[in-house]
């Protein structure tokens, strides 16, 4: 029986989708935590560790209870904080974002009891989440696979509440501490630089080119990590590892989708398919790749979570290299 843990916030979300419509719903960890219970089924369980408020535990339960291999022991509001999260679309992968709740830090006491899974899963969406005290712990106490996702610490908050990118500039101490890097060309922006940059450079700082990625790779890979993966929105994600000391580089195809309703969650759920097709081998970069591009076109179908499928209908999915169909409550 598997077990994963997924640390990282349960906001309360307030969604304006680029069609216009409005959605609120529980999401971040939500997401990972009810796509791998899909994939899962009767071989795992599902823990989610995080904190909310107090006037939204008992809907995060209710959410959650439909899946049985989910356990929801490590969901507290014992400090009555937690993350409440607004966002609009401009467009269909571009969003302003306001954060006005806020939750305590996961800490190494928090995930004490959970030392045995087989994977951990870290889906921060702001940088003070899942701190890497709690990544030093997990690594020096457990063998478990650390899978993290980078949109957490190259995003900070201001006085004011807007959810702002920023450098990760000390990127080098935690990398030896995850063994899996996910992030999409933004969030490797705002995690390579340079010795010195000037006005204008910063002044259209946005995206990685994708002829920077070895070399932003090679060095990840050198300090600590066994593989990173950078996701390329609709042309599905590079993975990188070293095999022999040498940097090995292979595109994944996408899961092709016809319509987009909405794009919320796709990074966590992504993440979730990486934890679970490592779980038999934790060396089967590809096919961890596919699962996450898998996981993440099924939340583009519907406003619910209902649009996660089972493992078997997952298998298909990735074999047709598309959905077909239209999904549950699109």
């Amino acid at each position: 029986m598997y077990k994963i843990a997924v640390l990282g916030p349960i906001p309360r979300d307030h969604i304006v989708t680029h069609h216009g419509e409005v959605i609120q719903k529980y999401g971040a960890a939500t997401h990972t935590a009810i796509a791998l219970s899909k994939l899962l089924g009767d071989q795992g369980v599902v823990y989610p560790v995080t904190h909310v408020r107090k006037v939204d535990y008992q809907g995060v339960l209710d959410v959650l209870a439909p899946y049985e291999n989910i356990n929801t022991d490590h969901i507290s509001a014992a400090s009555d904080q937690g993350d409440v999260i607004q966002l609009q679309f401009l467009d269909q992968n571009n969003r302003k974002e306001k954060q006005t709740a806020f939750m305590p830090p996961i800490t190494p006491e928090d995930v004490v009891p959970l030392l045995d899974c087989d994977v951990f899963v870290c889906v921060p969406v702001t940088d003070f989440e899942v701190p890497l005290e709690t990544l030093q712990y997990i690594k020096n106490n457990s063998d478990a696979t650390v899978v993290f996702d980078a949109h957490g610490p190259t995003t900070a908050l201001t006085h004011r509440g807007d959810r702002v990118t920023k450098f990760w500039v000390d990127r080098d101490r935690w990398l030896p501490f995850i063994d899996v890097l996910k992030m999409n060309l933004e969030e490797a922006n705002c995690s390579w630089f340079k010795n010195e940059y000037d006005l204008g450079e910063l002044a259209t700082h946005d995206a990685m080119s994708e002829s920077q990625l070895p070399e932003f790779a090679s060095h990840c890979l050198k300090h600590g990590l066994k593989s990173l993966y950078v996701t390329l929105d609709a042309r599905g994600v590079m993975v990188y590892s070293l095999k022999a000391g040498e940097l090995h580089a292979e595109h994944v195809a996408p899961v092709i989708v016809d319509h987009v309703v909405d794009t919320t969650g796709c990074g966590d759920s992504f993440a979730g398919g990486i934890a679970f097709g490592l779980l038999e081998e934790d060396t089967a970069y590809v096919k961890a790749a596919q699962y996450g591009n898998a996981m993440g076109a099924q939340r583009t179908q519907g406003k619910t979570f209902e649009v996660f499928r089972s493992l078997a209908e997952t298998d298909a999915m990735i074999v047709a290299g598309h959905i077909s169909g239209k999904s549950p409550k699109a």
